[in-house]
C-alpha cells in the first residue's frame, strides 16, 4: 500500500444527479458524453466520474438540459458541494504546480530558552509560484482544502521542513504538521521517517508540532499518530493551546513534550488579569504533565518578562526574531 493522497494525479470529480428529472437522465448523459470521446464512468452509487480535462464538456451538458440546483459534486478527497461551488475548485489548478516542482523553502524563527540561550527553530513554510512569485501560506492552504491537495501539500511541507533541519546544529527543530492531512501514520509519514534517517537526523532533535491544536475532532487518530512518532523517538508538540485543554485532557497516556500558549493570551498578558490567570493555569497543566511550556507570538519586551517571571521557560515571537531564509545565529537575535 501507498500514500495515494500524498500524490498529485490527475484530478477526478464525481457527480451527484438528484431530483426526480435529473436522475432519469443519468444513463444518458454518460451515453452521450461517451459518445464525445469523454472518458466517463458510472460507481456502484449511480455518481458520474469525469476527469478534470474533460470536465468543460460535461458542464456544458449539464447547463443546457439539466436542473443544476439538483446537482453535486466532489473531488477524490473533498466533501460533497453544490455544482455553482465547482469553479473555486477548478481556478485552484495553480496549486499543483507548487506541488509538483516542490516550490516550498522554509525560513527560521528562533526559540530561546529563559536563560537567553537558543533551543531550537520553528521552520516555517514559504511558497512561491512557477514564475518566483511569493504565494502566502493561508491563500495556498485553503486552495489545497478546496482542491483536495491537502495531504500532498503537507507531505511536501514536512519533507522540506526536515531537509532544512539538517542545516542546524544540536538545536531542535519544531515541524509543523495538520493531523487531518494524515490518514495512516504507518504509510503517510514513512517517507519523512526515511528521509530523516538518510540526513542522519537524530529523533530527538525534531520536534513534529500539531498545528490546529483547537480544531481537533478525531482525538483517537490524532493519538495513533503520535504515538507513531513517540515509537520512532521523536518529540512533539501542541500548538496554540488555550483555555479549557480539552484536547490535553483527552490525550492522557501520551502527553506531549512541549505545549504552545495561544498567542492571543501572550499579547499584553503584562497587563491583562484575565489572560494572566489563563497564562498560569496553562503552567500549571503542563507541569503537572511533565511538560514543557512554550510562549509563542512574543512582541514586547513587557509581555516576556511577566511569563518569564511567571515561570516560562520557552519563548518564541518577533521581540527576539522574525522567521528568515537562514538560521540567525545566537549572537544576532534580539534578547
Amino acid at each position: 500500500m501507498s500514500c495515494q493522497g500524498c500524490k498529485v494525479s490527475d484530478l477526478t470529480y464525481q457527480f451527484d444527479l438528484q431530483g426526480q428529472y435529473n436522475e432519469a437522465l443519468t444513463d444518458k448523459v454518460k451515453e452521450h458524453l461517451q459518445r464525445n470521446d469523454v472518458p466517463v464512468t458510472l460507481t456502484k452509487e449511480n455518481k458520474l466520474k469525469v476527469p478534470e480535462h474533460h470536465i468543460r464538456e460535461i458542464l456544458d451538458f449539464f447547463e443546457d438540459h439539466m436542473e443544476t440546483d439538483q446537482i453535486f459534486f466532489r473531488t477524490s478527497q473533498g466533501e460533497w458541494s453544490p455544482l455553482s461551488e465547482i469553479s473555486e475548485v477548478l481556478e485552484t489548478s495553480w496549486i499543483d504546480e507548487i506541488i509538483l516542482e516542490e516550490l516550498v523553502h522554509c525560513h527560521y524563527q528562533p526559540i530561546l530558552r529563559s536563560d537567553g540561550e537558543l533551543f531550537g527553530y520553528e521552520l516555517l513554510a514559504r511558497f512561491t509560484d512557477g514564475e518566483g512569485n511569493m504565494v502566502y501560506p493561508g491563500e495556498l492552504f485553503q486552495a489545497a482544502r478546496l482542491r483536495g491537495r491537502l495531504y500532498a501539500l503537507d507531505r511536501v511541507c514536512r519533507m522540506a521542513a526536515v531537509r532544512h533541519a539538517a542545516r542546524l546544529d544540536k538545536v531542535k527543530a519544531f515541524i509543523n504538521f495538520i493531523p487531518t492531512s494524515i490518514y495512516s501514520p504507518e504509510f503517510c509519514l514513512r517517507s519523512t521517517m526515511q528521509l530523516a534517517s538518510q540526513l542522519n537526523l537524530d529523533p530527538q532533535q525534531l520536534v513534529f508540532e500539531v498545528v490546529e491544536t483547537d480544531k481537533v475532532d478525531d482525538v483517537e487518530h490524532l493519538k495513533k499518530i503520535l504515538t507513531y512518532y513517540k515509537d520512532k523517538g521523536f518529540m512533539y508538540a501542541l500548538d496554540d493551546v488555550g483555555e479549557g485543554f480539552s484536547t490535553i485532557e483527552l490525550l492522557t497516556g501520551i502527553e506531549p513534550h512541549y505545549m504552545k500558549l495561544d498567542r492571543k493570551f501572550v499579547s499584553d498578558v503584562h497587563e491583562d488579569p484575565e489572560k494572566q490567570r489563563v497564562a498560569h493555569l496553562f503552567l500549571e497543566k503542563a507541569r503537572s504533565m511533565g511538560t514543557i511550556p512554550l510562549a509563542e507570538g512574543i512582541e514586547q519586551q513587557q509581555e516576556y518578562q511577566w511569563l518569564k517571571d511567571a515561570g516560562y521557560v520557552l519563548f518564541q515571537g518577533y521581540y527576539f526574531g522574525r522567521p528568515q531564509s537562514e538560521p540567525v545565529p545566537r549572537d544576532a537575535l534580539n534578547f
